[in-house]
């Protein structure tokens, strides 16, 4: 496939053609501090979410990553634990980046141009590499986006709530993937697109952000062309485990 998750980690290897990427969605950097200032105590995790992007990249040696959307957390101007945290892990990745503009990521462009960063970001529709179209999801993707074989998009942080035999509950992310439904998309555009492909809708990179429960009743989804703009949805756990329909997990 074009877009391969990778067991046991919020994470996947995309095939461009001319590259190879390691994908992820929803960063966050800097969470902890803002949600401190809302009155939540939490420490600081900005090593260990670099350490696992450190750990990804070395065991899948891309030429690219590439983030869908939300790098940092606090919208607008970055905090500078913020700042502090990405300039640390873009000294420790060494490989270029491109960045897909998130909801989170308001005015991150100044940022990345004063530290020299090798960062390409685009904008929030989206951008289509090879065969794959990237896009955050808090907006209708690109017409180019759409119509690519396969296209990945972060914003949702999809989760489920799992219960055992005697009642209690965990929460798990989880990938959401199906057919993307067409109509759907040439109403909003108003005209026909050439779309038969997959969509993926990723995990959130960081565990602290929140998700949209799938499978709990009640729940609504974010971006404005979920769940109608999908098919077929089915879920699965990061270790591969598939559950099945997100309605009837």
């Amino acid at each position: 496939m074009a877009v391969e998750p990778i067991p046991g980690a919020p994470a996947a290897v995309a095939d461009l053609g001319a590259e190879r990427a390691l994908v992820i969605a929803d960063y966050h950097a800097g969470i902890e501090a803002v949600l401190r200032s809302d009155g939540v105590e939490l420490d600081g995790r900005g090593d260990a979410r670099r350490d696992r992007l450190r750990r990804l990249l070395g065991e899948t040696e891309p030429d690219r990553l590439v983030v869908l959307g939300d790098f940092v957390h606090a919208i607008g101007d970055p905090w500078e634990v913020e700042r502090t945290e990405l300039a640390a892990m873009f000294d420790a990745i060494g490989v270029p980046v491109t960045l897909v503009k998130g909801n989170h990521d308001g005015e991150i462009e100044e940022f990345l141009a004063e530290g020299g960063f090798d960062v390409t970001v685009t904008p929030s529709d989206g951008i289509r590499l090879g065969d794959v179209g990237f896009a955050h999801g808090h907006t209708w993707p690109a017409q180019s986006v759409l119509e690519a074989p396969v296209v990945c998009v972060g914003h949702e942080h999809p989760v489920v709530k799992l219960q055992d035999e005697v009642g209690g509950t965990r929460k798990e992310r989880v990938w959401l993937r199906g057919r993307l439904h067409p109509q759907v998309f040439r109403d909003h555009y108003g005209e026909p697109l050439d779309i038969d492909g997959e969509l993926v809708v990723f995990p959130p990179f960081n565990d602290l952000s929140g998700g949209t429960w799938v499978n709990v009743e009640g729940q609504g989804f974010l971006s404005p062309f979920l769940p109608d703009g999908l098919g077929d949805g089915t879920v699965y756990l990061l270790d591969g485990t598939r559950l099945g329909h997100y309605e009837q997990v």
